[in-house]
């Protein structure tokens, strides 16, 4: 996944916004305009880079004299002591942009290192680990891009990307059977052929499912034993369907590899975004020139 330029414009736009950044009066008082200075942002502790560009993305907008050098790429292993960029220009604007900057990095590399760890976990495994759209609002994009950096896969991008009947959607339509040929019928009529997805919680409705030849099943907070049965029953009732199956729900670092090992084809894990810890970062400024 390639950057998210213009999401990571629109976000900072935002941050800038929120924390009032053009009138930044403590630092407007009590540094003199054309005091030059240089910064690092620094690691405190190991993980995955990641979201490094950002940097440029806020400095653009609060003043065309700061220059970034970004010292490694996204999807980098760092140490705790590594730079992830440098910053030189007025020290007024590095100070303003410090708390925007780091804020998306912190975030940013958290997300990174925890997917890095859910994928090694299962590296040798044929599994995908996906994330989910568990994200923050407005930060989708940025969000997805540090799970694509930290080695994971992303699943559906907005409510558009594809069909994902839900729980809810099942309930409305009345039944899984009459839910997917309901978007077989609009989808040939609106002429937009995408990829269908249903969510089952039991084996009964995997097994209705798949009578159904869904591209994908959701199998939501089963066990284990649940799992490999659906995955059973895969092979009994659709050998040569070429239908996924995804496991979700309650998925940790602690039963990962049981689930991976029980013949799913992917794992989405929504706390890779909704709840991985922020990597400890500094920036670190001194003085070039007054």
């Amino acid at each position: 996944m390639q950057f998210p330029h213009m999401a990571a414009r629109n976000a900072v736009t935002l941050a800038l916004s929120e924390d009032a950044a053009a009138d930044d009066v403590t630092t407007r008082w009590s540094v003199a305009p054309r005091r030059w200075a240089t910064a690092v942002i620094i690691t405190r502790q190991p993980g995955l880079a990641a979201g490094v560009p950002m940097a440029a993305e806020v400095y653009a907008r609060i003043g065309a004299e700061t220059q970034i050098d970004e010292s490694v790429p996204d999807g980098t292993r760092v140490k705790a002591g590594d730079v992830l960029a440098s910053i030189s220009g007025p020290a007024h604007q590095i100070i303003t942009g410090e708390r925007t900057v780091l804020n998306f990095l912190q975030r940013l590399c958290g997300i990174a290192t925890l997917t890095d760890r859910y994928v090694a976990a299962v590296r040798d495994l044929p599994v995908r680990v996906l994330d989910t759209r568990k994200t923050a609002p407005g930060l989708r994009l940025l969000d997805k891009y540090a799970v694509a950096a930290g080695g994971g896969h992303n699943h559906r991008l907005d409510l558009g990307a594809m069909v994902l009947l839900k729980e809810n959607h099942i309930t409305a339509a009345g039944g899984i059977t009459a839910a997917i040929d309901n978007v077989r019928k609009n989808m040939a009529s609106e002429g937009r052929p995408m990829a269908i997805e249903v969510e089952v919680a039991t084996i009964a409705q995997a097994r209705e499912a798949l009578r159904a030849e869904p591209s994908w099943i959701m199998l939501d907070n089963m066990s284990v034993p649940q799992l490999a049965e659906a995955d059973r029953l895969r092979r009994e009732l659709a050998p040569d369907s070429g239908i996924g199956l995804e496991a979700s729900g309650t998925i940790t670092l602690d039963n990962l590899r049981a689930v991976a090992e029980t013949g799913v084809d992917a794992i989405s894990v929504g706390s890779l975004t909704h709840s991985a810890p922020a990597m400890d970062l500094s920036m670190l400024l001194s003085i070039s020139r007054s």
